[in-house]
């Protein structure tokens, strides 16, 4: 900021401060600007990995259960064997999914280095105003 000499008068002092007040709010725009494309693209990661635990689930639910249902045929009722490849794969398929939606979740959203310059310029103004 520029220096603030005794003998300036009062209204170049209120422009000057009005100046880099609408400076400061421009930078604090491009900060939460870039802030939340960094997030944006953190849960687009997160949606990518749901996605393809979806995809992994399905294509594993028709390979493996056909598969695995043949091989218990020969050891339990046919339908004792499906239920058992079900429940398995079913298991495995809610934990990918549930780890994608905590990696969602866990990506706090909130532009939060934005927040906390907001709160340190609200500050810095009135202490100045003291």
């Amino acid at each position: 900021m520029a220096d603030i000499l005794p003998d300036r008068p009062l209204s170049s002092l209120f422009t000057e401060l009005t100046r880099e007040t609408a400076s400061l709010f421009r930078q604090e725009i491009r900060l939460a600007k870039a802030e939340l494309t960094e997030k944006a693209s953190q849960a687009g990661r997160g949606a990518a990995e749901i996605a393809i635990g979806g995809l992994l689930l399905f294509v594993a639910l028709l390979a493996l259960a056909a598969t695995a249902v043949l091989a218990l045929m020969t050891v339990v009722q046919p339908w004792l064997a499906a239920l058992i490849v079900a429940v398995a794969v079913g298991l495995v398929g809610i934990v990918v999914l549930s780890k994608g939606l905590s990696n969602v979740r866990s990506g706090n959203l909130a532009p939060k280095r934005t927040i906390d310059s907001l709160r340190d310029n609200t500050r810095w103004a009135k202490e100045q105003l003291r």
